[in-house]
């Protein structure tokens, strides 16, 4: 079924170099080809296997598997997203709720997952754009979320937020937390924001310490199309976060598009995944 499987992390623990040694000879036994990503070919140093620059990484696999926790999770979502083959986490990290398989037990779930026996979620990513003095000057994906934040300053930032050009309100605040479903457990989870069953169609504002304590956390059609505009005042310092990478200082009077983007993550799970405990496990629920 798998024939081909594209390895990837971003860290350089022994922990991660330990599980990515017993995977490939897992893999090599059951002969299926290899490829690595740069991360896991500077942690291994000379294997014999490929590495694989990020723009062709996955194009040729049926598989990626992700080493790490959630933050690798992420970075391996954004490098196969435009290929169509499923994910799969094995969690070296803290959390984990993307990376699920736990690794002291990689072999047996794997064995399975490779004979077929698994689940499939599929997950949609967010398209982001800032647009600045009506020119596109910024294109991002995420994953788990949009924002926008203040920095530099112990200072609130003024933004008007409008849902399919319908105007929703104009607050002052830290910031405001655009999110998927996946995302609803990171960052806007710690906002006070929902947690969104993984397959709702849907997406949340949250607010990030609002002035107005009436503010609260929206959600919205997955279909929608958020805009967010920069006050005029010159001292709103605010910058564009994406699943966690700063990516650019914006302006007053930038304007920040977050809609849907038309591409799905497919992450794999094992046979017999549940979400909700997952939860109850991560989250420490009675």
């Amino acid at each position: 079924m798998f024939k081909k499987i594209s390895l990837i992390t971003n860290s350089d623990s022994e922990n991660i170099a330990e599980t990515l040694r017993f995977l490939i000879k897992f893999l090599q036994d059951r002969e299926i080809e290899i490829e690595l990503d740069e991360c896991c070919g500077r942690l291994l140093g000379d294997t014999g296997l490929p590495v694989v620059p990020p723009e062709q990484l996955g194009a040729t696999s049926d598989l990626a598997i992700a080493i790490g926790g959630d933050g690798t999770m992420l970075k391996a979502a954004h490098l196969v997203c435009g290929h169509d083959i499923p994910l799969l986490g094995i969690n070296r990290g803290r959390l984990g709720f993307l990376a699920d398989i736990p690794a002291d037990s990689v072999e047996q779930h794997l064995e399975e997952i490779l004979k077929g026996n698994y689940s499939e979620d599929p997950r949609f990513l967010l398209h982001s754009e800032v647009h600045r003095n009506n020119e596109l000057v910024h294109v991002r994906n995420a994953f788990n979320d949009v924002i926008v934040q203040k920095w530099n300053v112990a200072r609130l930032i003024e933004m008007d937020t409008y849902v399919d050009d319908i105007f929703v309100h104009r607050q002052r605040s830290d910031g405001m937390i655009v999110s998927s479903p996946t995302g609803s457990t990171a960052y806007a989870l710690s906002g006070g924001g929902p947690i969104l069953y993984p397959t709702l169609d849907a997406l949340v504002l949250v607010p990030i310490c609002p002035h107005s304590l009436t503010n609260r956390p929206i959600v919205i059609n997955g279909n929608s199309k958020v805009d967010i505009i920069l006050g005029p005042s010159e001292d709103n310092y605010a910058r564009l976060t994406c699943d966690g990478d700063i990516t650019m200082e914006l302006q007053a009077g930038d304007r920040v598009h977050v809609e849907k983007k038309n591409k799905y993550i497919r992450l794999i799970h094992p046979a017999g995944h549940d979400h909700f405990s997952i939860l109850r496990a991560k989250l420490r629920w009675g």
